[in-house]
């Protein structure tokens, strides 16, 4: 049987918006190229706060099922704030929207690339896009088979605070340190609380990244040098030495946002990690680490130079990956749809 067209009348009556969708590692982004309506702000952190209070259903709408589900990400390009940037950019997810998204750069990137909207010419294009936690410098090149190549420096990152230990319910005593590499994380040895890093435990994965969270929120408050709107948890970091392959430096599992589980190694996860060890004197600047993902994709993190940051002791780290386009979508709401903003099961 061949489907017709949906009839014009029908689609008049209905809300529609385009995406493209792409994945970095396994980490889904849905890119939003029509149906919002525009999003007023002076910077990207007022846009945000627009979003949030004016505009929250259309992110529930696309994140959530029937046409997401619990762990979709979401980006929304806008127009530019800084003086030379190509681009400004929001990120959605499950309960709300991150501060930045190192997965969702390396994926807009390569999209704009691939699309032809950035043309590439004989050497390496940088690309300015403004980010809620700032400016973020891309970079991308063709290399000698033609294979697209992304990279991203990312805003200053630092430890922010060592060798803590908290309370949780329901497991004991966990230490952890917290790491902001564009959001807070709590970092946590999962190797050191006998807890497997593998898919199929995802579930205990989820349940302790929340108990740690929220644990760690109450303990330990958190202030952003420059921003208030950044002085948040975002979540919880699982570490651990037992790793697919040779070449890996470790393993994380990101859990974020209400449970939501990072399919990559988590782009601004990768940077609070490097400025972590360079913190502790285990890795050098310039050092060039792999670390895998919950499905064993990979990012490659480095610090490239030392940087001050408001009285915090940074690094600016680069991080690279790879990204695929995965399908293009026009979704629709009908007004007669009870579920006008989703739902969430796990």
């Amino acid at each position: 049987m061949r489907l017709l067209d949906l009839s014009p009348s029908f689609l008049d009556a209905c809300t529609r918006f385009k995406t493209l969708d792409a994945h970095t590692e396994g980490e889904p982004l849905r890119i939003l190229l029509e149906g919002y309506p525009e999003i007023p702000g002076d910077t990207i952190l007022a846009k945000r706060r627009y979003l949030t209070a004016h505009l929250d259903q259309y992110r529930k709408l696309l994140m959530h099922e029937p046409r997401g589900h619990a762990d979709m990400y979401g980006a929304i390009i806008t127009a530019p704030i800084t003086t030379g940037a190509d681009f400004g950019v929001l990120f959605l997810h499950n309960e709300g929207y991150s501060s930045m998204c190192g997965h969702g750069i390396l994926a807009l990137v390569t999209v704009a690339v691939e699309t032809g909207t950035l043309a590439l010419g004989d050497t390496p294009r940088e690309i300015k896009i403004d980010a809620p936690a700032g400016l973020i410098h891309a970079k991308a090149y063709r290399d000698e088979t033609g294979e697209l190549k992304v990279s991203f420096r990312n805003v200053p990152s630092w430890a922010e605070a060592l060798d803590c230990r908290v309370t949780v319910e329901g497991i004991g005593e966990v230490a952890y340190d917290i790491g902001f590499g564009g959001a807070y994380y709590a970092y946590v040895d999962a190797d050191g609380l006998g807890l497997s890093c593998a898919p199929e435990n995802v579930a205990q994965l989820i349940d302790w990244g929340r108990r740690i969270k929220h644990a760690v929120m109450a303990q330990h408050p958190l202030a952003h040098p420059l921003e208030a709107d950044l002085g948040f948890l975002y979540g919880t970091i699982f570490t651990s030495s037992k790793t697919s392959s040779n070449d890996a430096h470790s393993r994380h599992v990101c859990v974020f946002a209400d449970g939501e589980v990072d399919r990559s190694p988590t782009g601004t996860g990768v940077a609070g990690r490097i400025a972590l060890l360079h913190a502790r004197g285990e890795v050098a600047l310039g050092e060039r680490l792999r670390i895998e993902s919950i499905v064993d994709g990979a990012m490659q993190v480095c610090a490239l130079d030392n940087a001050d940051f408001y009285g915090k002791a940074a690094v600016i780290p680069e991080v690279s990956g790879r990204a695929f386009i995965t399908g293009r979508h026009e979704f629709i709401l009908d007004p007669k749809d009870q579920f006008q903003q989703g739902f969430m099961l796990r």
